[in-house]
């Protein structure tokens, strides 16, 4: 039978009154299947049927009518009578008889106890043999028909006490028939002829001794007690058939199954919900409590087996899908897919478009753009997925647009670039074949003194031929490039002298912590527009000296002064270019792109950008690079273009920037000999154009060191020699020293300033101690640090121009952001794999807690159904936040590296020429968005459809965006400040820390106890953890005791806000310490 006729528990079986208890309960499974170890199977179920002779309450006929809100018990105004189609067992006598001996209808006395008082009340067990028509009232009242109070009418009387005589007494509430003479004694169980009428309930008035009954509401006081007031005279149909059968059995000397409080065979209940308790709370929102009233309170009975097991797992018994009690009287919680209206009296499916949680009050409407069909406990937002699809399409197909247009216009440049060197080297070609020679004999006769064409050096070197010495003495048919950039370094500088003259008085240079000095005693001044080459052993501090005199390392001895003002040297960085050993540019960019981000970032503020464009065009074709301008420079290990090209490259990004004066650290090094050579010729004719070139070189070839105006001599960091190349030989000749007519000067002189010049030299010293010597005695008042000094009005003209130079700083900060986003462009394949990366990962981690099917947390009850609890789940939604931490790190921290790692060269080499370092990190960061949103997105989309967390998309997505946020800004800070190489691996390893720290394992709650929970706190890892487990738990929160939760775990709840906001303030700390790495990292080594 079933008490709320939704299901049958029990198996019909005939047992003897020795047996204490029924031993044939059907066991609920824990997924709704009953064909579980100590169950029943279906086939089983199929095969038990009810005794024939007992109504079965889960037929059609024996179900009240339902009301329109689909609930099964009688509308509150409808008086029922007791149903006419209860069937009775045709041998139950009609009038009082004593139950069989050795049974008694004392509850306890069927399980072995005798002492009523120890167990509740069972409203479907007889407490004695009915002698009329009785039922059993929606208030878990008896209902029987007897004579009224008065001795000569016929009444219905509903009472709460059970343990009462229904014939005796007058307690309780009375409700008139239809026909109030009716002779009841000899009438059926379930006879429906006489139904009271509950319109007008009634009590014996007080003081009265006549029996007579008033109307209940006319009585002050209210005679009744808690139990009576909670009769209604309306038949409970279920709850009737359940006492009917109850009393077959009893007079049929059968154990009452059908009344037997828990399912447990020999288990007694316990109450669990007092009077007090009832009156105030009713069922405790969230749980279903289908028999219980205030004549048969909620009560606890101890498991079957197979739901111990269930309850320990953490899980709630089920069967067929619907969470189900160990008793009829004891409440369950609100079965996931279901929803319980206060009061706990229904539990109604949840309808197509809303889902209900465990523990629903009330269906939940679905988000716009999810699925929620018939008995959702969950809601399945697809619309982020549909996005998410539109958006990757959209991406593909601007990819592919942006890819065929980019080929389209690099098409058309090569074409214009092929016709162009066509019609320079001989006009245009007749592509129609030969014509005939109309008049082969008007041809003129070539003589023997004709001349053959000779083409016209272009660019640079167009400056180093006809008799010009300078910028100023270039002709009118110098090439239009040529003209176009000295046009452009006369606008930008003010004065027809490009260059920079230096004069330097004992230099040094002494590291911290170091015993000697790197540099000592170094004199000597750089004539402006002068070529200088700084030749030197390995040691002999070339670079060193190259880096004081241009400022990056400031000297800790002697002075420096251009054109003859003694000033610092930093104060010049925008007027002097430095060309490192290493080509660094970026290999995403083209050529045109890397040179004119110098320029627009460089040139004077008021520089229009028609200005700019045409000063690059003129870099561009001065160095010969028009041919290649479109193309992307590419790296060292994939080259595009050759690395003679690739040396242009970086030089023409120095040029752009119209300097007075350049720096290159050996600039032919790792080229073959005639690149080497055209790159020192294009030196060449820039210093006679008028700008300082200082050469770094080794081991030069002839012709390039007899391109070399001024020579300065290092060894052991001090000066062996300086002057004039053409001076050099002499110079060493007059120490002894023999060069060959015919050997390469620069090898020799290299072999002397190294020590080992005995072949040139077999008497006499050759150390570099005894060349030093001789420079200083042979040295005189030449080496004067005013000895190029500029007049007043060239000063200032040159303080003006260094004013104007440099962008501001929100122009820089755009030119750096719309340079980052390209190349992120350029690098579609690795944005493409890491959202396939991010998405793979939230497909897994999904995937793993798919399991939980929504439910991260599990606790007590609370009070007073503790003891209906099962085993208690505090790690579940720790662990999914931990899971998301390490995926999320996984994911973010390489990407993250790559984009910041790679470019410290470039970002060292820019702000060392006057690049605001600010606005440069400021665009890498924003130009990081992008990634960090598309990111998450892939991340959260399958992570959130296979989790299904009952909390809302938008928050799961904000706080996984967060994280990424912060895990970014680590891997940066990691970046910064590390090695390249080591970057990497390391970023990954410090998301993984700060991803375990995020008080899952070990737990927050046991760390404090440790004393060290600022450690975790100071990982995003927790605060994002905390958001997490806040969000999980707050549906359940009124089925739950959540005070439990923080005892368990050390997070503090109600605070998301909080999390969120110490999540932004990490992430903008980890950046901030990135940028400190950026401002004290080294400078660009050798």
């Amino acid at each position: 039978m079933a008490h709320n006729g939704a299901f049958r528990p029990f198996k019909r079986q005939t047992v003897s009154d020795s047996e204490e208890a029924p031993s044939d309960v059907q066991q609920p499974s824990t997924n709704g299947d009953p064909s579980g170890q100590d169950g029943v199977s279906g086939d089983d179920q199929a095969q038990t049927a009810p005794n024939p002779n007992v109504a079965d309450d889960n037929s059609a006929e024996d179900q009240p009518p339902m009301d329109s809100s689909g609930d099964s018990s009688p509308a509150p105004t409808e008086s029922l009578p007791i149903p006419s189609d209860t069937s009775v067992p045709s041998d139950l006598p009609s009038s009082p008889a004593a139950y069989p001996e050795g049974l008694s209808s004392i509850p306890g006395s069927l399980y072995g106890i005798t002492d009523p008082a120890k167990i509740p009340t069972d409203i479907f067990l007889p407490n004695q043999p009915p002698a009329g028509p009785t039922f059993i009232d929606e208030g878990g009242c008896l209902c029987a028909l007897r004579g009224a109070p008065d001795g000569q009418s016929t009444a219905w009387r509903c009472f709460g006490n059970h343990s009462l005589d229904a014939y005796t007494g007058s307690s309780g509430q009375w409700f008139n028939i239809p026909n109030a003479q009716t002779a009841w004694l000899n009438l059926p169980l379930n006879d429906s002829s006489n139904p009271p009428d509950v319109s007008n309930p009634m009590v014996e008035a007080p003081g009265q001794t006549n029996g007579s009954l008033t109307p209940l509401p006319g009585v002050q006081p209210d005679p009744l007690n808690v139990y009576d007031q909670a009769c209604s005279g309306r038949n409970q149909s279920s709850w009737t058939t359940s006492y009917y059968e109850a009393e077959y059995e009893l007079l049929n000397n059968q154990t009452p199954v059908a009344a037997a409080p828990c399912y447990l065979r020999g288990a007694l209940p316990i109450q669990i919900q007092n009077v007090t308790s009832w009156q105030e709370h009713g069922c405790l929102d969230g749980f279903y409590c289908p028999n219980n009233t205030m004549n048969s309170l909620p009560q606890y009975c101890p498991p079957i087996d197979l739901c111990l097991e269930t309850r320990l797992a953490g899980l709630t018994c089920q069967l067929d899908g619907v969470n189900f009690g160990m008793g009829p009287f004891e409440p369950v919680v609100c079965t996931a897919g279901y929803y319980c209206p206060h009061g706990g009296k229904e539990q109604i499916k949840c309808p197509s478009g809303h889902y209900c949680p465990v523990g629903s009050l009330s269906p939940i409407k679905c988000t716009p753009g999810a699925i929620c069909r018939a008995g959702a406990w969950t809601q399945y937002y697809i619309l982020p997925l549909g996005l998410l699809a539109v958006l990757d399409t959209i991406l593909i197909l601007l990819a592919l647009f942006f890819g065929w247009y980019f080929a389209m216009a690099d098409h058309r440049t090569h074409r214009l670039v092929g016709l162009g060197q066509q019609m320079s080297k001989g006009g245009l070609v007749n592509r129609k074949g030969y014509g005939k020679l109309e008049d082969e004999t008007e041809m003129t006769e070539l003589g023997a003194d004709v001349v053959p064409l000779r083409r016209r050096p272009t660019g640079f070197l167009g400056s180093l031929s006809g008799n010009a010495k300078s910028a100023m003495d270039l002709d009118t048919e110098a090439s239009p490039e040529l003209q176009a950039f000295v046009e452009s370094m006369r606008k930008a500088i003010h004065r027809s002298n490009f260059g920079l003259s230096f004069g330097f008085s004992r230099l040094s240079f002494c590291p911290k912590g170091a015993q000697r000095p790197v540099l000592q005693d170094i004199s000597g001044n750089i004539k402006a527009g002068s070529l200088v080459g700084v030749m030197g052993g390995s040691g002999a501090g070339k670079s060193t000296f190259v880096n004081v005199l241009m400022g990056k390392q400031a000297n800790t001895g002697g002075e420096v002064a251009v054109n003859g003002v003694v000033a610092k040297m930093k104060s010049y960085k925008k007027i002097i270019g430095y060309v490192p050993q290493d080509d660094i540019v970026l290999p995403e960019l083209s050529v045109r792109e890397n040179m004119l981000h110098s320029a627009r970032i460089r040139l004077p503020k008021n520089w229009s950008r028609r200005d700019i464009n045409t000063h690059v065009n003129a870099v561009i074709d001065c160095l010969e690079l028009s041919d290649v301008s479109e193309s992307l420079v590419g790296t060292v290990a994939k080259p595009i273009i050759s690395g003679g090209q690739r040396k242009r490259v970086s030089i023409g990004m120095e040029l752009a920037a119209t300097p007075m004066a350049i720096f290159l650290d050996e600039p032919t090094s790792g080229l073959d000999a005639t690149a080497a050579n055209s790159i020192m010729r294009t030196l060449k004719a820039l210093s006679k154009l008028g700008i300082t070139v200082i050469v770094i070189i080794h081991q030069p070839r002839s012709e390039i060191f007899e391109m070399i105006d001024n020579l300065i001599l290092l060894g052991n960091g001090q000066m062996i020699y300086e002057g004039p190349e053409e001076d050099v030989k002499a110079y060493f000749e007059h120490f002894g020293f023999r060069i060959p007519a015919h050997a390469n000067q620069g090898d020799v002189v290299t072999d002397i300033i190294t020590g080992n010049g005995r072949d040139y030299k077999p008497h006499g010293e050759t150390s570099k101690e005894a060349l030093i010597g001789y420079w200083q005695k042979s040295r005189d008042g030449r080496n004067s640090l005013h000895k190029h000094s500029s007049t007043p009005p060239e000063a200032a003209s040159l303080r003006v121009s260094i004013k104007k130079r440099g962008a501001p700083y929100w122009t820089q900060t755009y030119y750096c952001l719309t340079r980052a986003l390209l190349q992120q462009y350029r690098q579609r394949s690795s944005f493409w794999f890491e959202m396939g990366v991010a998405a793979i990962g939230g497909f897994l981690i999904g995937l793993a807690n798919n399991g939980k099917k929504g439910a991260f947390y599990t606790s007590v009850y609370p009070p007073p159904y503790q003891m209906l609890s099962s085993a208690g789940d505090y790690r579940s939604a720790p662990e999914m936040a931990l899971l998301v931490c390490i995926a999320v790190g996984l994911i973010a921290s390489s990407p993250a590296v790559k984009l910041f790692a790679e470019e410290k060269l470039i970002y060292r080499r820019e702000s060392e020429s006057g690049h605001s370092r600010l606005a440069y990190y400021v665009a890498k960061v924003i130009s990081t968005i992008p990634r960090i949103v598309l990111g998450c997105l892939h991340f959260t989309v399958p992570f959130y459809l296979l989790s299904t967390p009952p909390i809302s998309w938008v928050i799961a997505y904000w706080l996984n965006l967060l994280y990424f946020f912060c895990i970014y800004g680590l891997a940066s800070a990691v970046a910064m400040v590390t090695r390249r190489e080591d970057a990497p691996l390391l970023a990954v390893m410090a998301s993984l820390i700060v991803g375990v720290l995020s008080g899952a394992a070990p737990q927050l709650a046991k760390v404090n106890q440790w004393h060290i929970g600022w450690l975790w706190r100071m990982s995003p890892g927790t605060w994002m953890a905390e958001a997490y487990f806040t969000r999980l738990i707050e549906p359940v929160g009124h089925v739950y005791q959540l005070e439990m939760a923080v005892q368990q775990t050390g997070y503090t709840l109600d605070q998301v806000g909080l999390d969120c906001a110490i999540l932004v303030a990490i992430g903008f700390i980890y950046r901030l310490v990135a940028f400190g790495g950026l401002l004290i990292s080294p400078k660009i080594a050798k």
